[in-house]
C-alpha cells in the first residue's frame, strides 16, 4: 500500500487478518509479516499502533475475547425459554465452532502473549475461562428460575461443560464438534443437576 493512504478502521483490518492467518495456518504462522500482509499494508503500520506484536497479539485476544462474550450473553437472555439442555447445546457448538479454540492455541504457543493476558485476564484459561463464566451466569439464572437443582454449583457445572466439550473437540481444527457428542456431555453434566420431580 503506497504511504500516504489512509486506511480505516486499522485495527479491526488487522485483527481480521491476524484471525484468518491463525484460522487457516495456525499460531506459528502469526507473524507480523503475514499479518501485514493478509491486511494489504505496510509492516510498518502494525508498529505504528501497537508498541510489539505482543502487544497487537494481546490486543486481538481481548478484542475476540469480547466478542465471544458477546455472542454468548444471548444465552443468558434465553434462561427460561426452550429446554436448558437445547440451550446449552446450541451456545457450545457456537462456541467451539468460532475461532475459540485457535485462540487457546495461540494463547498456549506463546510465553509473552500469556504474561501480558495475565494483567487483563488473572485466571484461568483465556477465553474457555471467559465461556465458563457466562455458562455459570446462564445456569445461575436457570437455577433461579427453578430449572436447574437449588443446590447445583454452576461454576462446577460450568467448568465441566467447557472442560469435557474442549477435550472432546480439541485436534478437529475448524469442523464444529459433532451435535451428538454435544447433546452427550449436556445430558451428562445436567443429569448431575435436575430439579427436583414435581
Amino acid at each position: 500500500m503506497p504511504t500516504g493512504v489512509a486506511i480505516r478502521d486499522v485495527r479491526e483490518q488487522l485483527f481480521g487478518a491476524a484471525e484468518r492467518v491463525l484460522l487457516r495456518a495456525g499460531p506459528n504462522a502469526l507473524t507480523s509479516r503475514a499479518v501485514t500482509a493478509e491486511a494489504g499494508c505496510a509492516k510498518g503500520v502494525l508498529h505504528k499502533h501497537f508498541t510489539d506484536f505482543d502487544a497487537f497479539l494481546a490486543e486481538f485476544v481481548l478484542d475476540r475475547i469480547a466478542r465471544l462474550d458477546e455472542g454468548t450473553a444471548a444465552l443468558r437472555d434465553a434462561a427460561g425459554t426452550g429446554t436448558v439442555a437445547d440451550n446449552l447445546m446450541e451456545a457450545l457448538t457456537a462456541l467451539f465452532a468460532s475461532t475459540a479454540l485457535a485462540l487457546v492455541g495461540l494463547i498456549a504457543a506463546r510465553d509473552e502473549l500469556r504474561a501480558r493476558l495475565r494483567r487483563d485476564l488473572p485466571a484461568g484459561v483465556p477465553v474457555l475461562t471467559e465461556a465458563a463464566e457466562l455458562i455459570a451466569a446462564y445456569l445461575a439464572a436457570e437455577r433461579d428460575l427453578g430449572r436447574v437443582a437449588p443446590g447445583a454449583d454452576v461454576d462446577t457445572l460450568a467448568a465441566m461443560l467447557i472442560g469435557t466439550t474442549h477435550l472432546r473437540h480439541a485436534g478437529h481444527g475448524d469442523t464444529p464438534p459433532a451435535p451428538d457428542t454435544v447433546r452427550r456431555i449436556v445430558t451428562a453434566v445436567l443429569a448431575t443437576a435436575a430439579p427436583p420431580a414435581g
